[in-house]
């Protein structure tokens, strides 16, 4: 049995020592046993007690077999932060700091523990909220201009598109004359417009909240991506909690994420902590989750395909090709369980050289498709 438990991840470990009591402060949150309390005094304040509220954080350190009794010199501020540093690491946990009380004469965190999905489920009737715990000093490759970024996968952005193989009559031309780089983003909270931007910039659109990512504009110049930033939740009426929730997620969608267009197809890159899962064109999943790892380039849309399916569809060979792409922030997506109109928020982004193609293909029956993509409806 004791062979056994030193093989306990920290989820496990630290359940039974809340179960056991033997920790002063250390106790579950809610009657689910969703969240837990853990004691949180630092040692500089007078009425530290190094016996009894650095003990949760010594017993840890034992367990991981980086202190023994006798032999190692007591370093409490080492031991917390070694019990810390295992918290934010694992995706076992999410601290919530509104419940946290740390300027009381007994401190404490406040801790959830979220599912095997990484999903936190809040009181009845209040929505899911999910983010990525990450420790890493500083962001890889960020604020890159977008032809460096599109290095990593997708080659010059000034290459123009020549590939005239597929026999459109107007696709080669079109992208030789005007390599469209425009696209048009639709921000909702709970299925409600809230904001709207048409970027042409080549360099793409961040969605953000707060400050884009910074780094090596020195070496490659600066990024002139536009933004479109998350406004405040309260700038629109929303069902009770919604608005406390939103508020709640917000933080974590700090630098957000860049979606940009090149010869070959549309790009994003995720740098928030924040989860971010998408729906489109060349989405592995319809039916579950597609989850945007962090830092890593990810293509939504790739044009020899799309191209391909135009044709088909010119043909009468198949329906209109895919071009939309969905994107939810926080929560898991698609989610059959819930649609998307109930989700906290959600953006679509609409490159606007598919809906220039569709427009030519389909003129002169659909000529106002050519002004502006058509609008869809948050509810399917």
């Amino acid at each position: 049995m004791e062979d056994r438990s030193r093989h306990m991840r920290l989820r496990e470990w630290l359940i039974a020592q809340i179960d056991s009591g033997k920790y002063a402060g250390l106790s579950w949150e809610n009657e689910e046993k969703t969240m837990f309390r853990i004691p949180w005094k630092h040692a500089a304040k007078q009425d530290y007690r190094q016996n009894q509220d650095a003990a949760l954080f010594k017993a840890w350190a034992m367990y991981k077999g980086k202190f023994q009794e006798g032999r190692d010199k007591a370093d409490p501020s080492t031991w917390k932060t070694r019990l810390r540093c295992a918290l934010n690491k694992s995706t076992d946990f999410q601290e919530d700091p509104e419940r946290s009380q740390l300027d009381i004469s007994e401190p404490y965190k406040v801790y959830r523990i979220l599912d095997d999905s990484g999903r936190v489920t809040e009181s009845a009737g209040n929505p899911v909220i999910s983010h990525d715990s990450d420790c890493s000093k500083a962001l890889r490759d960020t604020h890159l201009p977008i032809q460096v970024l599109f290095s990593e996968n997708s080659g010059n952005p000034h290459t123009h598109y020549t590939d005239c193989k597929l026999g459109l009559h107007f696709s080669a031309s079109y992208w030789t004359d005007s390599r469209d780089c425009r696209l048009e983003v639709r921000l909702f909270y709970h299925g409600n417009l809230v904001q709207k931007l048409r970027t042409g910039s080549p360099d793409g659109c961040f969605i953000l909240q707060g400050c884009a990512p910074v780094g090596n504009e020195r070496i490659y110049g600066p990024c002139e991506a536009e933004k479109l930033f998350f406004p405040r939740p309260d700038t629109i009426r929303l069902p009770p909690g919604i608005t406390e929730a939103m508020s709640r997620l917000l933080p974590h969608l700090e630098k957000g994420v860049l979606v940009w267009v090149a010869p070959d197809g549309v790009f994003i890159k995720r740098f928030c902590q924040g989860r971010v899962y998408w729906d489109g064109p060349l989405a592995e999943h319809r039916q579950k989750p597609n989850k945007l790892e962090r830092e890593r380039t990810c293509k939504l849309l790739d044009m020899t395909i799309f191209m391909q399916e135009l044709q088909n569809h010119q043909q009468a060979n198949g329906p209109e090709p895919r071009y939309t792409v969905d994107l939810c922030f926080g929560e898991e997506f698609p989610d059959p369980s819930q649609p998307k109109n109930k989700k906290l928020i959600t953006a679509e982004v609409i490159p606007l050289f598919a809906v220039e193609c569709l427009s030519r293909h389909n003129a002169p029956n659909n000529v106002e498709m050519k002004q502006s993509p058509p609008h869809r409806k948050t509810n399917d």
